[in-house]
């Protein structure tokens, strides 16, 4: 039941920005949260739209080329995200978020150390987000640096204990050193919350959810 409350509101939210743009047409913010509300329907193409008529109204929103980088993410252009997060960064060079989404795109077109140089920007600039450090921690693993991989890792793990992502690479990472008995505790831990454990390896390590 409340979770079909909260869709009820969100089509109303929804209906009310539609409208208000027919009336105000050239108002960044209304087309930037028209681009976040269609984000979330997974209407991908018309989000990037949105992002874009923000931008034309206001060159300076950050947040519109953040976000417009995202989506292209989701959409696999790895080209267009990156473009997206650096001219973010030529308006705001201090943005954490620019800096670690420009560094995961990056990583994911196989440009290692400048993914990774990215992450430790977005660090400097704020260093409590998990998700950076499980994600430079999943850098340090493919260099084989096992050490810093670990380090990265439990640091994320400080900072939210439940990140399931970061125990699932601190699991490949013990492993890799020969800690069967560290790699079967977050395996173990990985799974419980929900994370999906390669199979052959939960068998291995035997922390295969039970049922």
């Amino acid at each position: 039941m409340e979770e079909k409350k909260e869709e009820v509101s969100e089509d109303k939210v929804f209906r009310a920005l539609r409208k208000q743009l027919l009336a105000t047409p050239y108002s960044a913010p209304l087309h930037y949260n028209l681009g976040l509300a269609y984000a979330r329907r997974e209407q991908l193409d018309e989000s990037i739209t949105c992002f874009q008529q923000a931008i034309v109204y206001d060159p300076k929103m950050v947040e519109a080329y953040i976000n417009l980088g995202g989506i292209y993410l989701r959409k696999g252009n790895l080209e267009a995200c990156i473009e997206a997060n650096q001219k973010a960064l030529e308006i705001n060079p201090g943005h954490p978020f620019a800096h670690s989404n420009l560094g995961f795109a990056l990583i994911q077109q196989g440009n290692l150390d400048e993914g990774m140089a990215e992450y430790q920007k977005a660090l400097e600039l704020d260093p409590n987000q998990a998700a950076v450090r499980a994600n430079l921690g999943g850098a340090y693993f493919q260099k084989d640096d096992l050490n810093s991989a670990i380090r990265e890792n439990l640091k994320a793990l400080d900072l939210n204990p439940s990140f399931a992502l970061a125990h699932n690479n601190l699991l490949h990472a013990y492993r890799a050193k020969g800690d069967l008995e560290a790699a079967r505790l977050h395996c173990q831990k990985a799974t419980e919350l929900g994370f999906q454990v390669n199979p052959e390896l939960a068998k291995e390590l035997g922390c295969q959810e039970e049922g």
